[in-house]
């Protein structure tokens, strides 16, 4: 489904954060194979798609100059993942050759009332499509099997991955069919394009329990671990390398830091004294030292024993 999945190990490579999330969002599976919605990745008609490594060659020669992609990013004043996530793959479809960028975040009104916003439209070899982009990281339930959608949540438990599936298909996604939308699709010479989902993000297996991965499910989707606070000695006893937090907006790409900023067992154990018990979920990730830098072997949620209650 992702054309470029040879590229795959192409973030661990790069040195610029924001280089190594945007590499991460081009070539990372999407989360389901099986959705309620089509799929296509958003570059499936670029010339890029048939020629991977001339991406790849792009992503090298941006990561020794990230200029900018560092002044796209700095216009938006926003902070939250999800803009963070739509803005990498806007300056993405903005430079691959073969696609066009029409519209991104286009309101779509009715009255005086916002009905939602197109995420993406975009032409390329295949023609017109309107596009939904999404991340989420889902944690399954220990109390359920977790072959059903509806037992997979946010960490903040706000979130539920059937409800998510639920609003894309019954709602963003069928937005560009909506006589408001094609009254303003039409007023930028734009008809009738194709909608599609794209869906990525990490899926967090319950460490001390064996749960199946939700129905639908790529076979290669990312996968990470979560755990109470009362389980984590234990883990921790077994799992080699040095933990660290990981600032929400560095959840996307693999971790890397110098080797000479790692935590040692001193700092984490302080600073996991001074978590509240009640603390939202933490993601947290184990680093591995290779020289002067050291990378992400391993993440997972660190939750509060009450969790999801």
């Amino acid at each position: 489904m992702n054309p470029f999945a040879s590229l795959c190990e192409l973030p661990r490579l790069l040195r610029r954060p924001a280089v190594r999330d945007l590499a991460w969002v081009l070539t990372s599976p999407a989360m389901l194979d099986q959705a309620p919605w089509a799929q296509r990745h958003p570059l499936q008609g670029s010339d890029w798609a048939k020629a991977p490594e001339a991406m790849a060659r792009w992503l090298r020669l941006l990561d020794e100059d990230d200029s900018h992609l560092s002044e796209w990013l700095a216009t938006s004043s926003t902070h939250r993942l999800g803009l963070y996530y739509e803005r990498l793959w806007q300056f993405a479809l903005r430079q691959a050759p073969g696609v066009e960028l029409l519209a991104a975040n286009l309101p779509i009104r009715e009255n005086g009332h916002t009905l939602g916003e197109m995420d993406a439209v975009l032409r390329d070899h295949d023609g017109l499509h309107h596009v939904e982009l999404a991340v989420k990281f889902y944690l399954g339930r220990d109390d359920a099997t977790g072959d059903s959608t509806a037992d997979w949540l946010g960490p903040g438990r706000d979130d539920r991955l059937d409800r998510k599936l639920f609003h894309l298909a019954g709602h963003q996604l069928p937005l560009s069919g909506h006589p408001a939308a094609r009254q303003r699709l039409l007023s930028l010479g734009l008809t009738d394009p194709q909608p599609w989902l794209w869906l990525g993000g990490y899926l967090f297996y319950p460490w001390h329990a064996h749960g199946q991965a939700p129905a639908g499910a790529s076979d290669d989707h990312l996968r990470g671990d979560w755990l109470h606070r009362c389980q984590w000695p234990a883990m921790a006893a077994n799992a080699r390398g040095y933990w660290q937090p990981l600032p929400r907006a560095r959840w996307l790409g693999p971790a890397r830091c110098p080797t000479a900023e790692l935590w040692d067992t001193f700092t984490l154990q302080h600073w996991l004294d001074e978590l509240p018990a009640d603390a939202p979920a933490q993601l947290l990730v184990r680093m591995v030292p290779h020289g002067e830098f050291a990378d992400e072997a391993q993440r997972l949620f660190l939750v509060s024993d009450g969790w999801p209650s």
